[in-house]
């Protein structure tokens, strides 16, 4: 009997961990391109249109601002102060306090002036990757803005809302939007066209030189003539005026007509502050028929005016840019003190001044100035171009001053 054996022989391979890691990433990698291939032979190719569409520009800009400025990021809701490198993007927010003003800059070359107590939202500043066309979208949320467009290329939409009206703004355009606090709004065109559509929709055409107003359910006057500023005339700007011997000055305050427009009287102020702060206004009169009045015993110091008019309709101007005069006693020549200066950049050619001078002095630098009035003093001043020292002026009350070189380059002391 035979007997047969079945053997079986076997051949053990060794493989190394690695090249079983590298077979499944390779498994991997090919489900992942079979995957991607599908997909692009069913909905096509998911990157075909980048680098064809719409570039984001850089953020509006601020030109100049001074005072208290904010900005509220729509992003994350934070408050913060403005600086001359901030950008503001769709959705941000600028509020100015009762001390603030701000220029800006935006994507279609437009320019737009905050005024105190306000608040402005850019709403959209978007330019083409060509540059040849923008869209810009500002909302009046309260108080007044100004803007002024350069030309535009065809398709270009500049637009400011409030919470009545919207406004399309043509090119060569200056105007004024007003919201105040009772609901009623304004709109003043100097120059060019706007067209305004209402809350109803309907659209009404403006040219430069009328005035509109809008009550608080909305409804939109008929035009009228605009009425312009007033044009100060005495004192002029940096008049120095000698007090009386009471220790006191009268000064006869001064204006002409507006150039267009019929005022029925006008509204004056006085104040130690160039924004009018409440705190800072020492004289205010209204419904003054006549086109000058005496504003009297003033002390020593640097005081403000400015002046609007209104008309019968009760349409009102704009406020004249403020004035500057100065009250003063003879001087006996004695040095005033300014000690400890100090300039802190805050960006660009925007410097913060700091120093300590008796009170009752006042410090003057690059156009800027403050009455000193706790020992210590800070003035926020925009330096010329490529100035490397500033000239700080400190003034006393009885007529004396004096001059101080600073540095600007790291905030050096100053000298005589």
């Amino acid at each position: 009997m035979i007997t047969k054996t079945n053997r079986f022989a076997f051949d053990w391979w060794v493989v190394q961990k690695r090249t079983i890691y590298l077979g499944i990433a390779i498994l991997v990698l090919c489900g992942l391109a079979g995957a991607a291939s599908l997909y692009v032979w069913k909905f096509g190719n998911p990157l075909r249109n980048v680098g064809t569409g719409v570039k984001t520009p850089a953020g509006a800009r601020f030109i100049s601002f001074e005072g208290d400025v904010r900005v509220i990021r729509a992003s994350t809701r934070e408050t913060i102060t403005a600086k001359s490198d901030t950008e503001l993007y769709p959705g941000d927010a600028v509020q100015t306090q009762e001390s603030g003003r701000a220029r800006i800059g935006m994507a279609d070359g437009s320019t737009l002036i905050v005024r105190p107590n306000s608040i402005i939202t850019v709403r959209d500043n978007v330019r083409d990757d060509d540059g040849k066309r923008t869209n810009v979208h500002v909302v009046v949320d309260s108080g007044q803005m100004s803007v002024r467009t350069e030309q535009q290329p065809e398709g270009t939409t500049n637009v400011v809302e409030t919470p009545k009206t919207s406004s399309k703004l043509g090119e060569g355009t200056g105007a004024s939007f007003g919201v105040n606090p009772e609901g009623t709004e304004e709109i003043r065109v100097n120059a060019g066209a706007i067209e305004t559509t209402d809350q109803s929709g309907q659209k009404l055409s403006l040219v430069g030189g009328q005035y509109v107003a809008v009550n608080p359910s909305g409804t939109v006057s008929r035009p009228q003539r605009l009425l312009e500023v007033p044009v100060p005339s005495q004192p002029r700007d940096l008049d120095k005026l000698i007090v009386g011997t009471n220790g006191s000055a009268t000064v006869a305050l001064k204006w002409l007509r507006p150039p267009s427009g019929a005022a029925a009287y006008y509204r004056v102020e006085v104040a130690t502050s160039p924004f009018f702060v409440a705190d800072g206004r020492v004289i205010e009169r209204d419904q003054l028929v006549a086109m000058e009045f005496n504003a009297s015993d003033l002390r020593p110091g640097v005081y403000f005016w400015r002046v609007r008019a209104t008309a019968a309709t009760g349409q009102t101007s704009d406020w004249s840019d403020p004035k500057k005069f100065v009250v003063t006693s003879k001087g006996s020549g004695s040095q005033v003190a300014a000690s400890n200066l100090s300039a802190e950049l805050l960006g660009g050619n925007i410097y913060l001044v700091r120093g300590e001078a008796e009170p009752g002095t006042t410090i003057r630098a690059v156009g800027r100035e403050t009455l000193v009035s706790t020992g210590k003093f800070q003035v926020q001043i925009t330096a010329p171009a490529g100035a490397k020292e500033i000239t700080v002026e400190a003034l006393d009350p009885s007529g004396n001053s004096s001059s101080y070189k600073l540095a600007l380059s790291g905030g050096g002391r100053g000298r005589d």
